[in-house]
């Protein structure tokens, strides 16, 4: 079986872009947050504000997800973008041998008002940060050195530079092409979620194309927002030491 590439992010981190550009390589199987499906819409959903009446796909678990994962690695190669929290109660070094491992992480000022945004009435449980950086030091004490892990903010501010860098440290060639698309995309044709209204930008953009860095304030945010910020902060902090350079 192919390793399974796994780029582990957070939610609202700019990760379905990065998908995205990984799709227009043309040689990877790749694969959208399929562990997420399965926690939000499985037939045993896990997230925090299931109720009744949500929908459900019968028959979709984590263990179905994950044999469909390992059934399209030993076909060839698989890239999978997902978050660690859906899956953290699987982590064990078996499982987590089946995986190149790397990191997408992003400023929770930025990724939190965007939650909130989307979704005023998030639970904290599905921001993410915690179990990001607890697979981190997980994969970090078990392999002996850090994981990969690339900022959202560097990622955009130099594009190239910083994907070349992400290709050098997984051990796949970079492909400078697959930075570009064409205009008028469908990422909701690979989003389970709400008809992929979260990717709405993604459709219109043509490429990851250098932007500058922005600064985001929480100052007038709800208090509940700022309060999920100063605890996700250091987590983000800790990762952020370890992060790729250009």
């Amino acid at each position: 079986m192919h390793k399974i590439l796994a780029l582990w992010a957070v939610p609202r981190s700019t990760s379905t872009a990065f998908e995205w550009m990984m799709r227009q390589r043309g040689d990877l199987d790749c694969l959208h947050e399929p562990f997420g499906e399965a926690w939000y819409q499985g037939e045993d959903p896990l997230w925090h504000r299931f109720k009744p009446g949500d929908v459900t796909t019968p028959g979709l678990t984590l263990d179905s997800v994950w044999a469909d994962i390992q059934d399209r690695a030993q076909k060839g190669p698989v890239f999978i973008k997902d978050f660690p929290h859906y899956i953290n109660h699987m982590w064990d070094a078996d499982f987590l041998a089946n995986f190149n491992h790397a990191f997408l992480i992003r400023d929770p000022a930025k990724t939190i008002t965007s939650m909130y945004n989307k979704w005023p009435d998030f639970a904290e449980g599905e921001v993410g940060f915690p179990e990001q950086r607890a697979l981190f030091d997980l994969l970090t004490a078990l392999n002996g050195t850090p994981p990969p892990v690339i900022d959202s903010d560097d990622l955009l501010e130099n594009p190239h530079e910083m994907t070349d860098r992400f290709c050098q440290a997984v051990g796949i060639p970079f492909l400078p092409d697959a930075l570009t698309w064409e205009a008028g995309g469908d990422p909701s044709a690979h989003s389970w979620w709400d008809g992929g209204s979260f990717h709405a930008n993604l459709a219109n953009s043509t490429g990851l194309a250098p932007q500058p860095r922005k600064h985001i304030s929480i100052t007038d945010a709800p208090d509940r927002v700022k309060h999920v910020y100063r605890r996700m902060k250091p987590h983000y902090d800790h990762l952020y030491k370890h992060r790729l350079t250009a």
